[in-house]
């Protein structure tokens, strides 16, 4: 098990959190608790960190809600196992067990990438009664028979070759705006060696390729509770994403998913869209949320 130096955290751009920490099945985890009101829940996705809500969090803390951004086990400022710890079951415990410690209730839970499979399954299957909304943000569930497009298998295959596989030049690739070096290495602090990124490491290879791999069914138990979904669902999409395309699979999820308004599109994004249009986002899902009052 690995912890991050603190050091390493010093100076993030616009990112002036402090860091709250729980104790969960021996490990030490992190989150970011910013601003009063209702809660909403930022689960970000692979390989960022609570950073890239920074954008995001001010126009939400601004229109009074409270935001709490967890660092997943293995990545930002939590401890990080060695990769064989990870399991998609002990990631939903951890977020499980975020909102369990915290007493959470009547949540609008925002979800990313990894966020998705993680955070979809704790709002349908494990603790809906916890969480009252959902945004969805490039990312869905899976099943076992999804198709992984070409760019998604590049990164997988890169990454089987690339153990110390380099974070911050994954999300400038996979972002439509060219980060600055600052930001490239707040993604790169949570890393500091080989040793740190086995979570990392390890998502990727967590995604069922068949229908009776590990977690495949949980997915697919997943998507049946949410077509039956009567909770407001936003879907936020962004325009250039790249490895889960606006088309097909955004409107796939529009067209699956019963939303409570048609899908959003974020121009001028990647697949990190809150890094590329985080006001954007923040203040999107804000004026939502004003909506459903």
């Amino acid at each position: 098990m690995q912890r991050t130096p603190d050091e390493r955290f010093a100076d993030l751009p616009d990112f002036p959190h402090e860091p709250h920490y729980r104790e969960w099945e021996g490990l030490r985890l992190a989150h970011v608790d910013v601003g009063e009101g209702s809660t909403v829940v930022l689960l970000h996705g692979e390989p960022t960190w609570s950073f890239m809500w920074r954008k995001a969090i001010t126009p939400l803390v601004e229109a009074g809600h409270r935001c709490i951004a967890p660092d997943l086990p293995g990545f930002g400022r939590s401890d990080k196992p060695a990769d064989d710890w990870y399991t998609y079951d002990r990631l939903v415990a951890a977020v499980i067990a975020l909102f369990e410690d915290l007493d959470l209730t009547d949540v609008t839970l925002v979800v990313h990438d990894w966020g998705g499979p993680i955070g979809l399954r704790v709002a349908t299957t494990e603790i809906p009664e916890r969480i009252s909304r959902i945004v969805i943000m490039d990312s869905g569930l899976f099943t076992g028979h999804q198709k992984m497009g070409k760019n998604w298998q590049m990164f997988r295959d890169f990454i089987d070759a690339e153990p110390d596989m380099p974070i911050g030049m994954l999300v400038n690739g996979g972002s439509a705006t060219d980060l600055s070096a600052e930001v490239v290495a707040a993604y790169e602090a949570p890393f500091p060696t080989v040793d740190h990124k086995g979570g990392a490491r390890r998502l990727p290879a967590l995604i069922p390729q068949s229908p009776d791999d590990p977690g495949a069914a949980e997915g697919r138990a997943a998507i049946a509770a949410l077509t039956q979904e009567s909770r407001p669902l936003l879907l936020l999409w962004a325009d250039a994403d790249t490895i889960l395309p606006l088309e097909p699979t955004g409107r796939a999820m529009e067209s699956t998913f019963p939303v409570s308004e048609p899908l959003h599109v974020i121009e001028g994004a990647g697949h990190f869209l809150a890094e590329d249009q985080g006001a954007v986002i923040g203040a999107t899902i804000a004026d939502w949320l004003a909506r459903q009052a």
